[in-house]
């Protein structure tokens, strides 16, 4: 069909038709009767295996593309490092792919990768560690090659960690100049704890500390077959595959010891007011308290709870009040993230003209508590649940995305149908849920409350809130 007949003959009548329609139809009447099946989405996953060094593994076949991803999940962390050894585990995870691997330095690493169009990562998160490799299937064995040395044989160059405590040495000195950063990690240590692993941070006298002896000993303490879940996507034969890994890690000694116990955070919920003195014409605030752990069989309805509260964008409560409605903040919201080895956190958040700060904060916290005090509309909850629902196909878009999940429920100890359970639960949570988790879980009147800002410009002191406790900044510059 000629482009002059497709208009004519197809998109002029379906522009007549969607013009005539309303007029035709009673579109209210048609529009209920219109009714469609639950989604039935099975995604596939990866198959499961455990190799004899103790190596869990998983797989998925996908011969789309002529690509192989390989990730790796390390039972480790910041959380393990020791007290006066800040940035230990951080410095030593990006070593390990920026020191050289095997019989190559750093720089011939990158070379090969460039070569290979291939790309590989290292690194050591809060309470994981990780590597990632993405090549074409004709390098795999080349590719592979380099990423088991790097997990089994870095180099931890002398110069490279230089270079590495340099940078790290810089963000410190920056550290300071941001106000939403000054927020995000002053109010982790009120929540926590300064000298907990959860609040603590690398200061140029830890840096100091570290040397490349001390590196070493993090790795060989932590990276073990048997600390490792390994995922591999894309365009391979399974059989192949799994004796590939076996050849690739043979001869890797399995772990002497585990990682070491966490000192539980206690949980109380007392209210305080923090002010951090900064030269700014807008106000950053924060305020909230201690969360759950993501097993909690209450994390559903409340990730929903939230969502109506703060954490869908412009649909949400303290969007729509604080911002849309009243214009006493830039940015609102509300966050709800649960934890894994330790319980999350709930907080608020908003920026603000300095002279609406204690207006916003008002208004922050009578949506806080609103939410507890009567049921939400039926509106609010249908759409936060049609907005999870709705976006959870693509939290599954990949093969890569799939085994990456997989790995992450088996490393937290959370089922393997969590993800399938988490959408079936969103699917029931009613309003009454919500009443209820926001009841239990939510601590209006024991917040901590903290706002980087220009007292004096402020439109009421933060005494209205309570007593203040002012908050110098550490000046740990070189």
């Amino acid at each position: 069909m000629k482009p002059l007949n497709v208009f004519s003959k197809v998109i002029v009548p379906a522009l007549v038709f969607l013009l005539l329609w309303p007029f035709s139809f009673n579109a209210h009447a048609v529009a209920p009767s219109l009714k469609f099946a639950p989604l039935d989405f099975h995604p596939p996953k990866g198959k499961r295996s455990v190799l004899p060094n103790g190596m869990i593994l998983y797989l998925l076949e996908d011969h789309e593309l002529p690509i192989v991803n390989i990730s790796a999940m390390v039972q480790t962390g910041s959380l393990y490092e020791p007290e006066d050894k800040i940035g230990l585990a951080s410095l030593t995870g990006t070593l390990m792919r920026t020191g050289g691997a095997g019989n190559r330095t750093g720089d011939e690493v990158d070379e090969l990768l460039e070569y290979l169009s291939a790309s590989l990562s290292a690194g050591i998160g809060g309470d994981s560690g990780y590597a990632g490799l993405n090549v074409l299937t004709k390098d795999l064995d080349q590719g592979f090659d380099l990423f088991a040395d790097v997990l089994m044989r870095p180099r931890f160059s002398e110069d490279k960690l230089e270079q590495l405590r340099n940078q790290a040495i810089e963000g410190i000195r920056r550290r300071n100049d941001n106000p939403s950063s000054i927020a995000g990690k002053e109010f982790s240590k009120l929540l926590y704890g300064a000298d907990t692993p959860f609040g603590r941070e690398e200061t140029l006298k830890t840096l100091s500390k570290i040397t490349r002896q001390d590196c070493v000993e993090f790795y060989s303490r932590y990276f073990h077959p048997d600390s490792m879940i390994l995922g591999v996507t894309g365009d391979f034969k399974s059989e192949e595959m799994i004796q590939k890994i076996i050849d690739k890690f043979n001869g890797w000694e399995k772990r002497k010891e585990g990682v070491p116990p966490l000192k539980p955070i206690p949980a109380a919920f007392n209210p305080s007011v923090h002010l951090i003195e900064k030269e700014v014409t807008q106000s950053y605030i924060r305020m909230g308290h201690l969360g759950i752990k993501q097993n909690n069989p209450d994390y559903f309805a409340l990730s929903v709870m939230n969502d109506i509260l703060g954490g869908q964008t412009f649909s949400s409560r303290l969007f729509q009040e604080v911002r849309t409605h009243k214009g006493l903040a830039y940015s609102v919201g509300s966050v709800f993230s649960p934890g894994n080895l330790e319980v999350g956190s709930f907080f608020a958040y908003g920026q603000t003209t300095s002279k609406n700060t204690a207006k916003a904060i008002t208004e922050m916290m009578e949506n806080i508590k609103k939410i507890q005090e009567e049921p939400v509309r039926e509106e609010e909850l249908q759409t936060a649940k049609d907005a999870f629902l709705n976006s959870f196909i693509f939290s599954f878009a990949t093969p890569a995305q799939i085994v990456s999940r997989q790995i992450s429920l088996e490393y937290y100890h959370l089922p393997e149908d969590f993800m399938e359970q988490f959408r079936d639960q969103v699917a029931r949570v009613t309003r009454q849920d919500i009443l209820s988790v926001a009841k239990k879980y939510l601590h209006p009147g024991g917040m901590t409350l903290l706002v980087v800002g220009k007292a004096s410009a402020f439109d009421q002191p933060l005494s209205v809130f309570g007593p203040v406790h002012s908050i110098t900044l550490s000046n740990d510059s070189p």
